[in-house]
């Protein structure tokens, strides 16, 4: 459904002259599946509905694709569309950080493919564009080496999910397929146990903070020039944590789900690491206060449910993120 919206839509986002049975025949389902679909898309904001026009308000969420770790751990750089924006989805086995960039460093600028380099620096992947071939620090999106050297890609949000939760939070998302072209052993862990918190980050000789230690698994969180880091075990513990961060209130949620992709040589028998979300905690001007409830979380304000893609499952902000 959301990819036919997107196709048939004109340049301003409009879609004029079907009737639910229209896009039902086109899709080959029920006028009731299209209805209901039609329906929670307009509750999450992403449409609005009038007889016989739909108008796409928000087409970035009406396009989500998971790029499974089973073949990422192998190839590392995907260069991708999502609902018309040139997207770069990035994933380093050495220090387990998937982030995603706009493609572009300006929003009507050069789109630029993106490999890898072949080389790290802080043990962390160093990818290039192949038009001017500057090199680019994966974990933070900064050009380090030649032309563009300085600039910077905006991020895209991004998690690392279990299949599960995402199919669940984007019943109509899409995936990457095996059929790359190329001959890997997906599914396989190429560096298996490196994930082992009493191993050391590979070819890394720098001193370490010590207050974590180096391989410990965090989620790293940047507003407004402060940083923070969250340990998993922490998260684990409480479930949710509600923060603030250069000025924002924050919400960093956690719930089993996810297996490592670098622990066993068979990823889908590796351990559960778990997922995790970081989301602004302020909805309609309201600041909400979260807690962990079984696998979901509620807020002490509201009492609503939401899941780990920090979706509202019930009540009056049903399907608001």
């Amino acid at each position: 459904m959301a990819a036919l919206l997107l196709r048939e839509a004109d340049p301003f986002g409009t879609i004029d002259g079907y009737t639910h049975q229209d896009l039902a025949e086109r899709l080959g389902t029920y006028r009731e599946t299209v209805s209901h679909v039609l329906g929670r898309f307009r509750n999450e904001r992403l449409i609005g509905v009038e007889p016989r026009r739909i108008r796409i308000t928000n087409p970035d969420g009406l396009q989500a694709r998971a790029y499974p770790l089973q073949i990422m751990v192998w190839h590392e750089v995907v260069n991708d569309e999502l609902a018309g924006q040139p997207t770069l989805v990035t994933f380093c086995p050495l220090c387990n950080t998937a982030i995603a960039f706009d493609r572009r460093i300006e929003p009507d600028g050069t789109v630029y493919d993106f490999g890898t380099t072949g080389n790290l620096r802080l043990s962390d992947l160093v990818m290039r564009d192949r038009q001017t071939e500057s090199w680019w620090q994966q974990l933070s999106g900064e050009a380090i080496v030649s032309a563009l050297t300085g600039n910077a890609l905006t991020p895209v949000p991004a998690q690392i999910l279990g299949w599960h939760a995402f199919k669940d939070a984007y019943p109509d998302g899409d995936g990457l397929s095996r059929e790359t072209g190329f001959d890997r052993p997906y599914g396989e862990n190429p560096y298996p146990g490196y994930d082992d918190i009493n191993s050391s980050p590979f070819l890394f000789d720098g001193e370490t903070a010590g207050r974590l230690p180096a391989m410990k698994r965090v989620v790293g969180l940047t507003v407004g020039g402060n940083t923070v880091a969250y340990p998993f075990s922490a998260l684990a513990e409480s479930g949710a944590i509600n923060d603030e961060v250069g000025g924002q209130p924050v919400a960093i949620f956690h719930a089993g789900g996810a297996r490592s992709a670098l622990d066993s040589s068979d990823i889908a028998s590796a351990r559960d690491m778990g997922q995790a979300g970081v989301f602004l905690r302020e909805v309609d001007g309201q600041t909400l206060t979260f807690a962990a409830a079984d696998s979901q979380f509620t807020d002490a304000e509201t009492g609503l449910l939401w899941d780990i893609t920090g979706r509202a499952l019930d009540g009056p902000l049903g399907a608001q993120r």
